[in-house]
């Protein structure tokens, strides 16, 4: 089973979520809002800052995937996005995909209240 962590208390990262819950098989994805999981944090051995930041899965083996990586390993059990794999994963437009996600990922953590206050907790 692919663990995915993910930030409930955003809405675009929640809206996103949804959609694929509603779309993945059901047993292969376990989805684990950060928010509301330390526990399963600690278990897994990530800080909540950093799940914050980045998007993050596990797969079945226990190795992490994060960022685009993540939505690699996610949308490789959806069907109709394992053409979005195949596309994203040649060499050039992954590593656009790569610059923009993190830009984007900081960006939102810049600016979203809670983000910033774990990272004042953290510090």
């Amino acid at each position: 089973m692919i663990s995915v962590f993910y930030d409930g208390k955003c809405r675009l990262c929640s809206r996103e979520i949804k959609f694929y819950k509603k779309i993945a098989p059901k047993g292969l994805l376990n989805w684990v809002d950060v928010t509301t999981s330390e526990n399963e944090l600690k278990l897994s051995n990530i800080k909540l800052v950093d799940a914050l930041m980045y998007l993050h899965a596990k797969d079945s083996r226990g190795k992490f995937h994060i960022g685009i990586d993540a939505f690699i390993l996610i949308w490789s059990q959806l069907n109709y996005f394992k053409y979005l794999i195949y596309i994203i994963s040649l060499p050039v437009i992954y590593q656009l995909a790569s610059f923009l996600y993190d830009k984007f990922a900081k960006y939102r953590f810049n600016n979203l209240e809670h983000c910033q206050l774990a990272l004042k907790k953290e510090d």
